[in-house]
This record gives structure tokens, C-alpha cells and sequence, in this order.
């Protein structure tokens, strides 16, 4: 090697590993805060429901778009009506490395269960995925049921003995079936499970007469033709059940969502809080979630993060309060 060569290597390795250190703290502070440890993604339901699937398909498109230096670990909480869920939540202030998947319930909860010490508005809002819809539905087997007005009139001639299942004392599917009773003058029994999933399986076992459930909870069933929806809660008919009639076409004021958002704990570093917020935009855009809203009756029109998020959970919280109050709470509690 020539006294030039060796003069050139000496010239150019120090350049080189001052560039690569360059690069190094350039990528690290555009890359900021990131997961270093898994990140516990808490569901506030039981397996095989509508909350259940939807963490589950977040999780591995996670994993399969690999979005996070670390893994999510989907955790099912569903005690107490998702009352376990928060206060897990609530107990982990400050950490950076949980995050809750919530229901309704996520509201409904803390008024009933007013000793639970829980208040959502104080959570880390980080992205609302979707609204979610309802159907009422009915074993395809019930040839005698074939809308609303027969649907009311099976249930007024059976009486209390009329089953309705649903997920808990004041999940989202029982203020439905109290704002249904209130409306129609009827009076039911109301089964719990611990989720969704357990709902639509009781259903088409015929262990129950009719459900509320969720669109995705139902669709396998539906599919097959072993359940059958007689209405739906919402302002306009979902594309996905074109041929099903809203209760407001019928002459009935029953419309009800159910919002499918990612939340924090109290005191999430801003750091973090914008690292999820991010991340779940990403999926929200993506073409597999946006493919499941269609197929699965969600509305998925709107992205709504952060403080944005936080005013529409403050808003639904206190509308929630209404609702129950004009329900009775103990319509929907059985108290």
C-alpha cells in the first residue's frame, strides 16, 4: 500500500464512523419514544366477542406490518362488566407499556359501579378505530318471527319468560334491550355471559330467544343461515345488511353505537401517547381494516385521536348517564 493509500484509509475511517454516529443519533431522534418491553393490550370482554376479535386482528396486523420493536399481548379482562379492566388500567398511572380496547362499558361501568374509584375521562386517549353497530337477532329457526312487529309480538304472549342474552348488568346490549322495553311495554329476562362470542353460540343453541349482538359476533352464524336479524339501531342502513330495516324506518327512536377506541392509562407520557396515536392511524388507514369495517358493519369513516378523543369520551360519558336515567338503572342492572 502506497504512503497516499495510507494516508487516504486514515483520513476517511474517522469521517466515516463520525458520519455513521451522525446518522445513528439523526435515526434515534426521529424515531423518539418506542415500546421496550411487550405491550400489554388489555380487552375489556370475554374471547370470541366483538372486542376480542377486533384486538386480536389489531395485534397481527402489529406483527404482520411489523409497526412495533416490541410485541402486543392480548389480555382478556372481562370481570365485573369490564370493571376488572379499568381498575388494572387505572392502577398502571403513568405506565407506558398498557393499553385497553373498550366497549361502552368503558363508560357504563364506573356510573353503575360508582364504588369502582374509576374515571375514564382521566385515561390517555389514543385513537377511536371504529363505531360499532347492533342488530337484534333471532335463531333462524323462529319461522314465526320475520320482523319487528312479529318479533314484539312473540315476546309480549311469552312474557318475563322471554330470554334476551347479553355480555353483563350494564354492558351496552343491556341498555338496548331496557330502551327496547321501555319502547314496546314488554318485559323480558335478561341472561348474562362473559362475552360476545358466548352470546351468539347460546343463540343458535337455542338457550336463549334473541340477542343484540354486534354484527361481527353474529356474521358467522348469519353466513351460515343459523341466526337472522330483524332490525338494526342505527341512522341509516349498514351496506353490509342493506335488506334490514333501522327501528327509526319502523317509527322507532332506538339508535345506539358503540365505540371501538385505544386508551392509556392515567399519566402516559406524551412521548408514548403520540407513538400509539400513530401507530393506530396507520392500521386505521390500512386496507385490511378498512376491508373489515365493510364486511363487518362498522363505521369507520372518521379518525378522532387524542384531546379529540378525550372531548367525545367526555361527551359520551355524560350522555350515558342520561340514557341510564331515563332507563332506570335498575332496568339495566336487574336490581
Amino acid at each position: 500500500m502506497s504512503m497516499f493509500s495510507k494516508k487516504l484509509r486514515r483520513m476517511v475511517i474517522p469521517v466515516a464512523v463520525a458520519a455513521a454516529s451522525t446518522l445513528a443519533v439523526s435515526t434515534s431522534a426521529v424515531a423518539g419514544w418506542s415500546p421496550k418491553k411487550p405491550v400489554e393490550f388489555i380487552i375489556m370482554a370475554g374471547t370470541g366477542g366483538g372486542a376480542d376479535q377486533i384486538a386480536r386482528l389489531l395485534q397481527g396486523l402489529i406483527e404482520k406490518k411489523n409497526l412495533s420493536p416490541r410485541p402486543f399481548i392480548p389480555i382478556n379482562k372481562p370481570g365485573g362488566s369490564g370493571g376488572e379492566a379499568l381498575r388494572y388500567l387505572n392502577d398502571k398511572a403513568g405506565d407506558n407499556h398498557t393499553l385497553l380496547v373498550t366497549l361502552n362499558s368503558f363508560y357504563t361501568t364506573p356510573i353503575i359501579q360508582k364504588d369502582l374509584g374509576v374515571d375514564p375521562t382521566t385515561f390517555t386517549p389514543v385513537g377511536r378505530m371504529a363505531l360499532d353497530t347492533f342488530l337484534l337477532w333471532v335463531n333462524s329457526d323462529r319461522k314465526d318471527i320475520t320482523d319487528l312487529p312479529s318479533y314484539v309480538a312473540a315476546v309480549k304472549a311469552t312474557g318475563k319468560g322471554w330470554k334476551v342474552g347479553g355480555t353483563g348488568s350494564g354492558q351496552e346490549d343491556s341498555i338496548l334491550t331496557a330502551m327496547m322495553e321501555k319502547e314496546f311495554g314488554y318485559e323480558v329476562t335478561y341472561i348474562p355471559f362473559p362475552g360476545g362470542g358466548t352470546v351468539a353460540k347460546n343463540l343458535i343453541g337455542n338457550h336463549i330467544d334473541s340477542t343484540v349482538n354486534n354484527p361481527a359476533e353474529q356474521g358467522e352464524f348469519y353466513r351460515a343461515g343459523k341466526s337472522k336479524p330483524l332490525v338494526q339501531f342505527t341512522s341509516e342502513r349498514m351496506a353490509a345488511y342493506k335488506d334490514i330495516p333501522t327501528a327509526k324506518e319502523l317509527g322507532h327512536d332506538i339508535e345506539y353505537y358503540m365505540q371501538r377506541s385505544v386508551n392509556g392509562p392515567p399519566g402516559m407520557s406524551k412521548e408514548a401517547q403520540e407513538w400509539y396515536i400513530n401507530l393506530f392511524k396507520t392500521l386505521y388507514e390500512s386496507e385490511e381494516w378498512q376491508k373489515f369495517c365493510v364486511d363487518d358493519g362498522l363505521d369507520c369513516t372518521e379518525w378522532v385521536a387524542g384531546d379529540d378523543l378525550g372531548d367525545f369520551h367526555a361527551a359520551q360519558l355524560q350522555r350515558h348517564k342520561d340514557l341510564i336515567e331515563s332507563v332506570g338503572a335498575a332496568a339495566i342492572t336487574g336490581g
